[in-house]
């Protein structure tokens, strides 16, 4: 059985004896186990941090950045090795895997950029022969938690651009999928960078805690649920820390009747169903406007029917199986719940089995229609397979769905029509908007976040909100006196 340890100056270590088992979604067997740590592994783990900090914040920018250089060139020579661990361990197909490791070295891009990203203001003579000027300097040790979903792309929306701000990184992933991480953190000490500064602990959530409450730990940066998010942030502001902790989602498409219906609808699908709805963008409730709504549902359903769910190894695969059993039956529950209601199943992904893959944790493609917000699977995060219909008569009935939604992660509006577009992405309620855009990440030079219940912090992750996030902002007021003094002044300091 593969051991699978925590990466700590360096190497791969570990002290805990305790280990988490990890499985093959597509399969529903172990293939792995993980370390669970404990106290001796953290402690381990923060000597190394503060002494790779104390080294790296020596570095200049410009030294990191070649460093970080070096980490891109290393990741692009290991796209098929990074996404073949995603896949196994995650189930997502091999080229979905690729575009999120793909989406997360945009992020290291960026951070090669750190000199000029670091630079401040000057303001010569705010006063009489008095300069003023800014600087950023790095926080200490900063840490990230991370979700199953992209055991890729979500550390490196973090620790990239935290390393190139001077600061050491503590990364604790996802137990369930951990192996892509340990890969990036040996291709990113191939390149160069220091022991220490790049560390990973392995757990559950005793090596949350740890990092949470510890005083050597000066940021935290998260991705998850909505009830995590919040415990997440109430727990490390306590402490004082700095917090960026992004939560659910319930994105919602909208389908004007001048759309192109036929965009929309792969739009949907491709977005509802991609990864088996296991992403935080994910569409999970297309509102028909107007009359369009029968023909909306019937060319959904017809897509859906069509999709192939099928394990990675396959590679004509278009959606393969969510992450765990556990998971398997709460969407499973959730799609009961719906009946329950009085949402209209349309098509049902429940009892999906896959010759030679019996035992796989496989979530067919699942459409409701008739749904409306008082009905659990319209308010409740599912991520899954699961795609609502919401039947509205006009705009306003549509873009009121979006703004009393309890998230506000990302949405999206499909329409010919510019007006009613600019008045969207104006007056909605969300973090994230995409005109004819299913799914509207933004690339790594903007930032990355949701609004009301999807994020709670003060800044979006990536883009400079994650330059501002991993450093300290300093002013400096500075004089240079002449060598007569003229005596003490008692007043406040005037032009």
């Amino acid at each position: 059985m593969k051991k699978i340890k925590n990466f700590i100056s360096g190497k791969v270590d570990a002290v805990s004896l305790n280990y988490i088992e990890v499985d093959d979604p597509s399969k529903g067997e172990v293939i792995a186990e993980v370390v669970n740590s404990n106290d001796k592994d953290f402690e381990k783990l923060i000597e190394s941090s503060k002494k790779g900090f104390k080294i790296w914040n020596e570095f200049t920018p410009l030294k990191r950045s070649r460093i970080i250089s070096k980490f891109k060139n290393n990741i692009e020579n290991n796209i098929d090795n990074l996404a073949k661990l995603v896949s196994l361990e995650h189930g997502k197909t091999i080229e979905d895997a690729k575009g999120s490791v793909i989406r997360g070295l945009e992020v290291v891009e960026f951070a090669c950029g750190i000199p000029h990203l670091l630079k401040g203001d000057f303001s010569q003579n705010v006063g009489t022969n008095i300069d003023s000027w800014s600087i950023r300097q790095p926080l200490g040790i900063s840490a990230g938690i991370t979700p199953f979903n992209f055991p890729a792309m979500v550390p490196m929306w973090m620790f990239p651009i935290s390393i190139a701000c001077g600061n050491s990184f503590i990364l604790k992933p996802s137990e369930k999928d951990p192996s892509c991480p340990l890969l990036l953190a040996e291709l990113f000490t191939e390149a160069g960078l220091p022991d220490g500064v790049f560390n990973i602990l392995n757990g559950d959530k005793t090596a949350v805690d740890m990092i949470l409450n510890s005083d050597d730990v000066s940021s935290i940066s998260f991705v998850g649920s909505t009830p995590v998010a919040k415990y997440i942030y109430k727990t490390a502001a306590n402490k004082g820390k700095r917090v960026q902790a992004l939560g659910g989602a319930k994105n919602h498409l909208i389908v004007m009747p001048d759309a192109n219906i036929d965009q929309a609808v792969d739009g949907i699908v491709g977005a509802g169903y991609g990864s088996a709805g296991e992403r935080c963008m994910a569409v999970s409730v297309a509102v028909a406007v107007g009359d369009i709504a029968d023909d909306l549902v019937q060319k959904i359903h017809d897509k859906g029917t069509t999709l192939k769910v099928a394990p990675w190894t396959d590679n004509t695969s278009e959606m393969g199986p969510v992450i765990s059993k556990q998971h398997k039956e709460k969407i499973e529950n959730y799609i009961s719940s719906g009946i329950s209601d009085g949402a209209k199943l349309i098509l049902d992904g429940r009892n999906l089995k896959i010759q030679g893959y019996e035992n796989g944790y496989f979530v067919g493609p699942t459409l409701f229609d008739e749904v409306t917000p008082e009905m659990t699977i319209y308010k409740e995060e599912i991520f899954g397979p699961v795609i609502s219909v919401v039947r509205v008569k006009n705009y306003e009935e549509a873009l009121k769905l979006v703004n009393d939604h309890t998230y506000g992660n990302g949405t999206s509006i499909y329409t010919s029509d510019g007006e009613v577009s600019r008045n969207f992405t104006t007056n909605c309620k969300i973090g994230m908007v995409g005109v004819n855009v299913p799914i509207p990440v933004p690339m790594a030079y903007h930032s990355f976040g949701g609004w009301k219940q999807s994020l709670f912090g003060d800044h979006a992750m990536h883009g400079e909100e994650g330059v501002r996030f991993y450093t300290k902002l300093k002013t400096v007021t500075s004089r240079w006196p002449k060598s007569i003094q003229s005596g003490p002044e008692f007043v406040m300091p005037r032009n």
